[in-house]
C-alpha cells in the first residue's frame, strides 16, 4: 500500500505502519473510523467487459472485494465517488504531475465492484495519453490503480482473517483511477480484449514541452 501526505509518498512495509498513519488501533477488531486525511494507492483487480469498447470509451471493473498483495480488501459498499464526478480523471500511475491521459464516464458501484467507462485523450492533442490508450486497447498494458482517502476501515476477527484478510477498508472516497503496468493485486489484468488493428503511421512526436516531461519520466 502506498500512502500519501500532503509532504510526501512513501509505501507502507507492513499493517502497523500503516494503522498508525490512520490512527487505527490493531488490537481492537471490528469497524474504526480513520483519524487523519490520507490518500491510499491501492492496485486493485479490474477487468474490460466482454466486446471491450462501449460507446465512446473502454468498459472497466476498477476494483472489486477480492484479497490483494497486501492482504487486504476494498468493500465495494463502500465507495463514495460524488466529488470525483466533477473531475473523474484518468492518470498515468498515479502522476499528478502530468496532465490526466483521460477520464472515467457513466460511474457506478454494485455488489460486484467499482465500473466506469474509461475515454484515452485524441492523439492530436495528447500523443500520450493516446498511446497509452492503445497499449490497453493492444492487451500490452492490462492493470490499473485506484487513489482515494479512507474514512472506516475494519481489523478483521480470527475467522474472517483465516484467508488471509489483515484489513478491510469499509468506507472511502475515490480520488482517481490510474492505467499502471505492474499491480499489486493479481487479478488486476483486463480480461476479454483483443488487440486493435494498427492505424497508418504518422509523427507522433510529443511537442517540446511536454516531450522533455515524459522523456524524463
Amino acid at each position: 500500500m502506498v500512502i500519501r501526505t500532503k509532504g510526501r509518498e512513501f509505501r507502507a512495509e507492513n499493517k502497523a505502519v500503516l494503522l498508525d498513519f490512520l490512527g487505527v488501533k490493531e488490537e481492537a477488531a471490528g469497524p474504526q473510523k480513520v483519524m487523519g486525511d490520507v490518500e491510499l494507492i491501492a492496485s486493485v483487480p479490474f477487468a474490460l467487459a466482454a466486446g471491450g469498447e462501449a460507446g465512446e470509451g473502454i468498459a472497466w471493473t476498477l476494483s472489486t472485494f477480492d484479497l490483494d498483495r497486501f492482504s487486504e480488501r476494498i468493500d465495494p459498499a463502500g465507495w463514495d465517488y460524488k466529488r470525483y464526478r466533477d473531475n473523474p480523471v484518468v492518470e498515468w500511475a498515479h502522476r499528478f504531475d502530468i496532465p490526466a491521459i483521460g477520464k472515467i464516464d457513466g460511474l457506478t458501484a454494485d455488489d460486484e465492484g467499482l465500473h466506469g467507462l474509461v475515454v484515452f485523450n485524441d492523439r492530436d492533442y495528447d500523443p500520450f495519453g493516446w498511446a497509452i490508450g492503445q497499449r490497453v486497447k493492444a492487451g500490452v498494458i492490462r492493470a490499473g490503480s485506484v487513489g482515494f482517502r479512507v474514512i472506516e476501515i475494519e481489523i478483521p476477527d480470527k475467522e474472517t482473517a483465516k484467508d488471509g484478510t489483515m484489513l478491510i477498508f469499509r468506507k472511502q472516497e475515490l480520488l482517481e483511477f490510474s492505467i499502471c503496468n505492474v499491480p499489486a493485486n493479481p487479478f488486476a489484468l483486463a480480461k476479454n480484449i483483443e488487440a486493435a488493428k494498427p492505424e497508418p503511421t504518422q509523427d507522433l512526436t510529443c511537442p517540446t514541452f511536454w516531450g522533455g516531461i515524459i522523456n524524463n519520466l
